[in-house]
Order: structure tokens, then sequence, then C-alpha cells
């Protein structure tokens, strides 16, 4: 997997406009919170459900987050990750 573009959370602020328009032409967005996984589709849900899973309480993109081809991932979940990573 070759990365095109890493950006610190800690120092870049990605607000939910910002947000969407990263998240709005992929196919499946995987959100983990905790114990709590769920599954996106920014093609048939609405964007301010979508929105209230990815963003923080401060109002800024949850991290980390991981866009590759038409899925993104949002929030760590080791198995969300190893099914990406396998699909290389």
């Amino acid at each position: 997997m070759e990365i095109a573009e890493v950006v610190d959370a800690r120092k870049t602020k990605i607000e939910a406009d910002a947000a969407w328009d990263l998240l709005k032409n992929v196919s499946v967005i995987h959100t983990s919170r905790g114990k709590s996984r769920k599954n996106w589709s920014p093609a048939n849900d609405a964007s301010e459900d979508i929105l209230a899973d990815v963003m923080g309480r401060s109002g800024n993109l949850r991290a980390p987050t991981l866009i590759q081809g038409d899925i993104a991932i949002v929030g760590f979940n080791a198995d969300d990750y190893a099914l990406l990573l396998a699909g290389d």
C-alpha cells in the first residue's frame, strides 16, 4: 500500500464540511468507537448521520482515518484494518 498523504490530526483540523468532501465518494465507511462498529454508505445514508459518527467531540474528523480506494475506515479496529490490508 502506498501512502499518498499523511495529516497529523493534532496539527490540522478537518471540520465537518471538509470531512464530508473526503468521505462522500467512497462506497463504504467503516467506523469504530470502542466496541461499537458501523458500516455506512454515503450513497444511501444521510450525511448528517455519518458525520455524527465520524466527527469527534472537538469538531475534528476522528483519528485514525484511512481512505484506500473506495473504502474509508474511521477509528481503529484491528479487524477492519486486517481486511483492508489483506486486499493488497
